[in-house]
């Protein structure tokens, strides 16, 4: 039921940056701000003041360093403990690593009744030594705090269990992924022939051409290096074939190396459009997605390309293995696997039959599992059971 009273409890839900409350949880923040009162905090940025006014919240700006660095997080650490002092919240609930770190550190001491944290991907499964240890020990850090332990999908549970991370319960929401998806905004009906023939002849792409997309960052860790080097074996045998990069690798670490980056630039079947805040178009012109990333913890990309009706290839990692189910909306490789990727990405040019059957189950199998609503009831329910005696 709505709560149109003052009395509304004060939840707060934190991320280290602006953007992963804008990006990944809109429209959550405005659905349980009927019934709690939301406070988001993150690090400064343009952004806050738009989530302000999109979700109808308040918000707080409070530096999170991503990185580790010691002096700033205990500075970001002690202004958390103060906020959470003086606005006495019932809850926090975190996302992202290091917000996850110094949230439930500083709503343990604040004393706050209930601390949950939800964990969107984990790093430590593909780092080694040292690095590894100490992502673990953070991970431990957080759940040593928490009182909710949150997976996005089943992935990240079965690595936190196999990590030893924590023996405390893990309850994955829903069907997994923090947010869902509008099927009525990734819908492909919203683009019509016409519109999908002019897009194409502005892209340079021919009717018979067969499209892949791939979108995310352009770093190692997205397999990109080992999508280049496929495509262009690929273009030998399929001289129909192209492929669409949306994304960018500036302001990047993770650098791709210089030769990977010629390469993108000097082939013209290569599309690198860039950074873009509206996918669909792309995915509507596109026939597969391509995405052979090396961990992720809930793809919104497979999800969202899903929802517009495309199959997919993704590597066997969390995330991707619970949204794609193999020979049925997709096919799921290795990561890191030149050889896996080559011949998935040519058995898709080859098998008409196949492709038409996967996009046939594509979007029925996210609107099924996946859609905003469920995910949000999901957690409503979820807050209202664990708050119901604070």
């Amino acid at each position: 039921m709505l709560d149109t009273t003052n009395n509304r409890k004060k939840i707060i839900r934190t991320a280290a940056i602006p953007a992963s409350l804008y990006g990944l949880l809109k429209g959550q923040l405005q659905f349980l701000n009927q019934y709690y009162e939301v406070i988001g905090v993150a690090s400064e940025g343009n952004l806050m003041e738009k989530i302000e006014k999109r979700e109808g919240i308040k918000t707080k700006a409070i530096n999170i360093q991503r990185n580790i660095s010691p002096l700033k997080d205990l500075v970001s650490l002690y202004k958390l403990y103060r906020f959470f002092l003086k606005e006495k919240p019932i809850m926090v609930h975190s996302i992202t690593p290091k917000a996850g770190l110094l949230s439930m550190s500083a709503a343990f001491l604040a004393r706050v009744p209930v601390r949950a944290h939800t964990f969107t991907g984990l790093i430590f499964p593909t780092k080694k030594g040292i690095m590894k240890k100490l992502l673990i020990f953070f991970d431990k850090i957080i759940c040593r705090f928490a009182t909710h332990i949150y997976p996005e999908g089943n992935g990240v549970k079965n690595d936190l269990l196999n990590y030893k991370v924590t023996k405390k319960p893990l309850k994955v929401i829903a069907n997994g992924n923090v947010n869902g998806k509008d099927i009525t905004f990734f819908n492909p009906a919203l683009y019509d022939y016409e519109y999908l023939l002019a897009k194409r002849t502005e892209l340079g792409i021919n009717s018979d051409d067969f499209v892949f997309i791939f979108i995310g960052r352009l770093v190692n860790d997205k397999g990109v290096n080992e999508l280049i080097q496929v495509f262009y074996k690929i273009i030998k045998k399929h001289l129909h074939a192209k492929l669409i990069l949306v994304g960018s690798y500036e302001g990047e670490t993770d650098l791709l190396p210089e030769v990977t980056l010629n390469m993108i630039r000097e082939e013209k079947r290569i599309l690198h459009v860039g950074q873009q805040n509206d996918v669909r178009p792309f995915l509507s012109l596109s026939n597969a997605l391509v995405f052979p990333s090396y961990r992720e913890g809930f793809p919104n990309v497979v999800l969202e390309a899903g929802a517009m009706g495309l199959p997919a290839i993704v590597t066997d990692i969390n995330g991707c293995n619970e949204i794609i189910e193999h020979n049925k909306n997709g096919l799921i490789i290795p990561s890191k696997d030149e050889k896996a990727l080559f011949e998935a990405m040519h058995l898709f040019l080859n098998d008409e039959k196949l492709i038409t059957n996967m996009k046939e189950n594509a979007r029925p199998m996210i609107t099924s599992r996946y859609e905003q609503s469920q995910v949000w009831n999901a957690l409503l329910e979820e807050y209202n059971k664990i708050l119901v005696k604070e």
